[in-house]
């Protein structure tokens, strides 16, 4: 993935257009363009204010190994500021304000045994095998408080896992179209798209 790429891919999923992110840095918005097509790279200050405001590290920005599956944007976020209701009513919430202009799959995930895995995706790079009653297969089990939504929006396709406190985003190096799928040591149901509140 390229410096472009990994700002455009940072910028979208920031919610942001490049009008608004040009507005934040004081540039304009073909610089921007030229910044996520690869014709032009922002200065080192640029890139300063571009990790803080797209909370992604510049060591993931300026990394050149890295590949669609390994960026990951972390947010944090408080789930209290999502109104009333149990804590996946709010977590929809967030998800409908973080991609308005998405459609949002709410995922039902399990993990499975290694050997009920099969062949694994592995392309994404964030869920790997672990032994039977190994200790990453326990704390799987233990982390159900997760939870997880696919988000198409436009070309584009993101896995978004979500817990009380945190968002992580990334982007799928091909789009899942499967009702049913696994990565790693799970395995997802595709359920309807949200409905409004």
């Amino acid at each position: 993935m390229t410096l472009g790429e990994k700002i455009r891919f940072a910028r979208k999923s920031s919610g942001l257009s490049q009008e608004q992110l040009a507005e934040k840095l004081c540039v304009s918005r073909s610089a921007i363009a030229k910044w996520e097509t690869d014709k032009g790279i922002p200065d080192i200050e640029n890139l300063k204010i571009l990790s803080r405001l797209l909370n992604i590290s510049l060591d993931t920005l300026l990394d050149d190994s890295a590949d669609p599956g390994s960026t990951v944007i972390r947010e944090p976020y408080h789930l209290s500021a999502y109104g009333r209701g149990c804590e996946k009513v709010k977590k929809d919430r967030m998800m409908r304000q973080r991609f308005p202009e998405g459609d949002i799959f709410p995922l039902l995930a399990r993990p499975e045994l290694p050997n009920e895995a099969g062949t694994l995706d592995s392309t994404l790079g964030f869920l790997t095998p672990a032994p039977f009653g190994g200790p990453e297969f326990l704390k799987s089990v233990r982390d159900m408080e997760k939870d997880f939504y696919l988000v198409d929006q436009g070309l584009d396709q993101y896995f978004v896992t979500v817990t009380n406190a945190t968002l992580e985003i990334r982007p799928l190096p091909q789009k899942l179209t499967e009702k049913t799928f696994r990565l790693g040591t799970w395995r997802f149901i595709r359920c309807d798209h949200l409905t409004d509140p």
